[in-house]
């Protein structure tokens, strides 16, 4: 099975997306020191990073949408 070059954009687009949202959450536990729990800071900043998550793939949805409707 071969797979077509814009499945292949769109899952590379969206492994990047979720590779950005994994960092985020690694550099959150490192900064805000989460071995033994997470301050106040740290547990808003976890929240802002979920958000920014599903606002993140709510754009590459549209983004990738515009490019499939272009071609």
């Amino acid at each position: 099975m071969e797979i077509d070059a814009e499945v292949r954009r769109q899952t590379i687009i969206s492994l990047v997306a979720v590779g950005l949202f994994v960092a985020s959450l690694v550099t959150i536990g490192i900064v805000y020191d989460g071995g033994d729990g997470l301050p106040e800071a740290g547990a808003l900043a976890l929240v802002a990073a979920l958000g920014g998550f599903i606002l993140l793939m709510a754009l590459v949805g549209v983004v990738l949408e515009r490019l499939k409707g272009d071609e």
